[in-house]
């Protein structure tokens, strides 16, 4: 089965009752789909390598044109597409399996980052069109996020059977900086966006810091 677009979120950690990443996917997915593009959704666990295995599953079985992988930036007051996954594991606090391994490679060997495949300025030049917050990340951190981040780029970039796909990362901010249905929107946007676009654009979105 060939789907437009593959999104996941993941479910609550570190005592939190909600996930806004899930939440959010789960606005965008059904308003995606009214819209014509063929769009499947899935959870994922907050566990390091497990996240990344149920992820490429998915993408196995759906084959997506693309893959927009989400996950909660608590510190953060926008959404922001993500430029790079690094191959390191370090958490700060376990993940839900309680693991939680300090400088360890996510894949034994593997390139040290991947580059998103997905038009991130694009999608964030989407965000200020429609007056959202967010801009270009440079970090995807070194929790499970980037872990999920790098698995799926390594994925794309290895097996030939999934040669085409695109993939990459947004992180969402807590629902206090941006609302639930704001974020929603805001992903099946930048979907959107991701599917029309090539090429990305060529604007600024670097950092000093």
């Amino acid at each position: 089965m060939t789907i437009d677009v593959l999104l996941s979120g993941f479910s609550p950690f570190d005592g939190a009752a909600t996930n806004e990443s899930w939440e959010a996917v789960s606005v965008a997915a059904p308003q995606l789909r009214e819209r014509g593009v063929t769009a499947v959704e899935l959870e994922l666990p907050v566990e390091f390598g497990r996240a990344g295995e149920l992820l490429a599953a998915a993408v196995r079985e759906h084959r997506p044109r693309l893959v927009l992988a989400t996950g909660l930036a608590a510190g953060r007051s926008g959404i922001t597409p993500e430029r790079v996954a690094v191959n390191v594991r370090d958490a700060r606090i376990p993940d839900n399996a309680g693991a939680a391994p300090i400088d360890v490679p996510v894949v034994p060997g593997g390139p040290v980052g991947y580059f998103s495949t997905l038009p991130i300025k694009a999608m964030a030049a989407s965000l200020a069109a429609d007056g959202i917050p967010g801009a270009v990340s440079q970090t995807a951190g070194t929790y499970v996020c980037n872990d999920v981040f790098y698995l799926l780029q390594h994925l794309l970039a290895e097996d030939p059977e999934l040669a085409g796909i695109r993939g990459g990362f947004v992180h969402v901010p807590p629902a206090d900086a941006v609302d639930v249905p704001t974020a929603g929107r805001a992903l099946a946007g930048m979907a959107e966006v991701a599917l029309r676009t090539d090429v990305d654009v060529s604007l600024t979105g670097g950092a000093e810091h």
